[in-house]
């Protein structure tokens, strides 16, 4: 791997790292519910994105197919409590 792609590589970690702690704090103390929900989305994206960066970090695919899980999962939780939040149950 060339020192480019390092560097660039730990740099988006720490870019990413930093936006997770900066989404975990909305999600603890949100003022609503609905920043709560944004944030959560962000919150799992974000994890989503570092497993896809640790995959080329160490040039393995099982991490992308963990990141693919995470996204359906993420997806499914946010759809979850937006739907929650607008009726007030999840199931019809």
């Amino acid at each position: 791997m060339s020192a480019l792609l390092d560097w660039s590589l730990r740099f988006s970690l720490g870019c990413l790292t930093l936006g997770l702690m900066m989404a975990s704090m909305r999600v603890l103390i949100g003022p609503r519910a609905q920043d709560r929900v944004a944030a959560y989305d962000c919150l799992y994206q974000g994890v989503m994105l570092v497993i896809l960066v640790l995959g080329l970090v160490y040039r393995s695919s099982s991490y992308f197919e963990a990141a693919l899980l995470l996204a359906l999962y993420g997806f499914v939780g946010s759809t979850a409590m937006a739907k929650f939040l607008l009726r007030g149950e999840v199931i019809e």
